[in-house]
């Protein structure tokens, strides 16, 4: 890990005392990513122009997609290029604004990167959401963020469970997959939880969850047709691999199976996984598969939020972050999504 000081001599006086701290992208990373793999840059914050407004970041939000990001591959998103700050979507405080849409003081959501402050003109891909301040950042991060719009969005519009079919949802206690399953619940459905650990599967105990499969002290392929003998309607898929092959040899006549992740590969360009073999599950049952990006329903997402948020404050919807400190331990946290040392939605607090 390298770390410098960048000193711009142009910068204006009353930024002088702004230093931003970020981590910049160095070399494409093989498997879990190292501190070698970025560089740690400090510098002067410049002064900001027309339309433009300064946030100190106060938490990131760490997602496995992001290890993707670091591919040098096409995805949804470009590629993070050699030099530039790595990509990541977090909330901070206006500290300045010259834009007459967001005030100092306002609390913002969007793409900040790894760093401690970020400078943007938001328009368009670039805008931000002033997000009330009503609820700790943290749970604002996660179900009140991009986590529980993927889970509300990819089950109750792409999956449309009815009260008594059974939903299975893989990562089951990651971010996404526990607010998938609690939804699930919700609904009236039979819910089969896929996690690795005994605390996390005692986890998807404590939300609602039917019967639950530890994948790291059983065998999958073993114990996912005795727990669905009714078949399955649902496929909430975090994982992909192994588990989406033996998945397909269990699913009913017209199930739906929704792909969110494939957490499995570890998003690494150099280890992508085999694929199932056995598709043609898909015709003789007629099933659906369908792949899906939270992207494609932030513009419609307060109906999402609004219920998700009544949840929240009833007391139904419960959720937990595992909040790591220090913007030096970036590329560690990230690494946690993969290890399965993470305990809920992941973050880091600045």
């Amino acid at each position: 890990m390298l770390i410098r000081l960048l000193q711009q001599q142009s910068t204006p006086e009353k930024n002088m005392t702004i230093k931003n701290t970020k981590w910049v992208l160095r070399n494409r990373p093989e498997g879990l990513v190292k501190d070698s793999d970025f560089e740690l840059i400090t510098e002067i914050m410049p002064e900001i122009q027309e339309d433009e407004i300064l946030i100190e970041n106060l938490f990131l939000s760490f997602d496995p997609t992001q290890r993707t990001w670091l591919n040098d591959m096409p995805g949804y998103l470009p590629p993070v290029q050699i030099g530039e700050v790595v990509r990541s979507g977090g909330m901070g405080r206006v500290l300045e604004s010259n834009n007459p849409e967001y005030k100092v003081g306002d609390l913002a959501f969007g793409f900040v990167g790894w760093q401690s402050h970020c400078i943007t003109k938001p328009t368009g891909d670039e805008r931000f959401r002033v997000i009330p301040d009503i609820l700790p950042i943290p749970t604002m991060l996660n179900v009140m963020g991009t986590t529980g719009i993927t889970a509300y969005y990819g089950l109750i519009e792409l999956g449309n469970p009815q009260p008594g079919e059974t939903v299975l949802v893989s990562g089951a206690a990651g971010a996404t997959g526990s607010v998938a399953v609690q939804i699930a619940k919700f609904k009236g459905c039979h819910v089969i939880g896929i996690a690795g650990g005994e605390e996390k599967c005692a986890w998807l105990k404590e939300l609602g969850v039917d019967d639950v499969i530890d994948y790291k002290n059983s065998n999958v392929a073993e114990e996912l047709p005795k727990l669905a003998k009714n078949g399955i309607d649902i496929y909430f898929d975090n994982v992909g691999g192994d588990i989406l092959e033996t998945v397909l040899f269990c699913i009913n006549i017209n199930a739906r199976i929704l792909l969110c992740g494939g957490i499995s590969s570890g998003y690494d360009a150099n280890r992508l996984p085999a694929g199932p073999r056995n598709l043609f599950s898909l015709i003789i049952k007629r099933a659906t598969m369908q792949g899906f990006l939270v992207l494609d329903y932030i513009p419609q997402s307060q109906k999402a939020l609004e219920e998700i948020a009544t949840w929240v404050m009833e007391g139904k919807l419960k959720h937990r972050e595992d909040v790591q400190e220090g913007i030096e331990n970036c590329p560690q946290t990230l690494n946690r999504l993969f290890t399965g040392e993470n305990k809920g939605k992941q973050l880091l607090k600045i």
